[in-house]
C-alpha cells in the first residue's frame, strides 16, 4: 500500500513538473495527463482514494486543456468513484462536472446514467428532495433517448420520494402516467397492477374516499383485468375500512395481502401512516360521542 502511494507520488510530480517546463502547447499536456493516470492508477491500488480523486480531476484539467471534452468526462467519473468511498459530497460535485461534459457533447445517455447516479447519492445521503430532483433529470434524458425502462425506473423513484415527502398528488400523476404508457407495451403490461397498487395507496394516503372511489374506477378502465387482482381487492377493502372508520377492517386488509404477497418497506411506511391517520379520526369521533 505504503509503496503504491510512494509511486503515484513520483508521478504526480513528474506530471506536475512537465506542466512547469517548457514544451509544445499539446505536448505537455498529454505527457502530464499520461502521467496523471499512472499517479491516480497508483493511490487507487493503495486505497488512498483522497489522493487518487485529486489526481483525476488535474488529469480531467488537462484533458480539457487538450480541448478533449469526453476524456475530461471520464477522469471526473474516474474522481467520483474514488471520492464515493469518503465522501458523497466530493462525488456528487465530480459527477456534476462529468454531465455538464456529457451534455455539451451531446452524449445525453451518459449524462442520463450519471445524473440517476447523482439521484443514487443523494438517496443514501437520506436528502430525498436533491435525489428527486436528480431522478427528474435522468428521466427526462432517457426518454429523449427512447431508454423506456431506466425511464420509467426513475421516475418510479421520484414517485416513491414525493410520497415519502407527502407530496401524494404528484406521486399519483406520475405513477398513473407510467401504467398508461405501460398498459400496451408486452414487456411492461405485467406491472401495470404493482404501478396502480402504489397510485392507490397514494390515494389512501390521501384520505378523500370520492377520489380514492373515483382512481378505482379510473385503473379498471385503464386495465380491464385490474379488478380481479389482489391488488385491486386490498385498496377496495382499504377504501371500504376508511369508509366506515374501521382501524380492524383496515389491519386485516393490511395482513392477507401481505400474507400472500410481501409488502415492501416503502408501502408498509404509507400504510402505517394512513392507518394512523384513521385511528387518530376513530378516536376523535369516540370522544365526540
Amino acid at each position: 500500500m505504503a509503496d503504491q502511494t510512494a509511486r503515484g507520488e513520483e508521478f504526480e510530480k513528474k506530471a506536475e513538473k512537465k506542466l512547469a517546463g517548457w514544451g509544445l502547447f499539446g505536448s505537455k499536456y498529454e505527457d502530464a495527463a499520461d502521467l496523471y493516470e499512472k499517479a491516480a492508477n497508483c493511490f487507487k491500488l493503495g486505497k488512498n482514494w483522497d489522493r487518487a480523486g485529486v489526481v483525476y480531476t488535474k488529469l480531467a484539467n488537462c484533458h480539457l486543456k487538450l480541448e478533449s471534452k469526453h476524456e475530461a468526462a471520464s477522469a471526473y467519473v474516474d474522481a467520483a468513484n474514488s471520492y464515493k468511498k469518503i465522501s458523497a459530497q466530493e462525488a456528487a460535485q465530480c459527477l456534476n462536472q462529468a454531465v455538464n461534459l456529457f451534455l455539451d457533447i451531446g452524449r445525453l445517455n451518459m449524462a442520463a446514467r450519471y445524473y440517476k447516479e447523482l439521484g443514487e447519492i443523494y438517496e443514501q445521503e437520506q436528502d430525498l428532495e436533491k435525489s428527486m430532483d436528480y431522478f427528474e433529470r435522468a428521466a427526462d434524458l432517457f426518454q429523449s433517448e427512447e431508454v423506456t425502462t431506466s425511464a420509467n425506473q426513475c421516475k418510479q423513484k421520484v414517485a416513491q420520494f414525493a410520497a415519502q415527502l407527502e407530496q401524494y398528488p404528484k406521486a399519483i400523476e406520475i405513477f398513473e402516467a407510467i401504467a398508461r404508457h405501460s398498459i400496451n407495451n408486452s414487456l411492461l403490461k405485467y406491472s401495470v397492477k404493482g404501478i396502480l397498487l402504489n397510485a392507490g395507496i397514494c390515494e389512501i394516503c390521501k384520505g378523500d374516499i370520492v377520489a380514492i372511489t373515483n382512481a378505482l374506477e379510473r385503473y379498471q378502465e385503464l386495465d380491464p383485468t385490474f379488478s380481479g387482482t389482489r391488488e385491486f381487492k386490498l385498496l377496495a377493502d382499504l377504501a371500504s375500512s376508511m369508509d366506515e372508520e374501521d382501524v380492524i377492517k383496515f389491519t386485516e386488509a393490511v395482513k392477507e395481502f401481505d400474507s400472500m404477497t410481501r409488502l415492501d418497506p416503502w408501502k408498509t411506511t404509507l400504510l402505517l401512516r394512513a392507518k394512523s391517520t384513521l385511528k387518530a379520526k376513530e378516536q376523535n369521533d369516540d370522544d365526540l360521542t
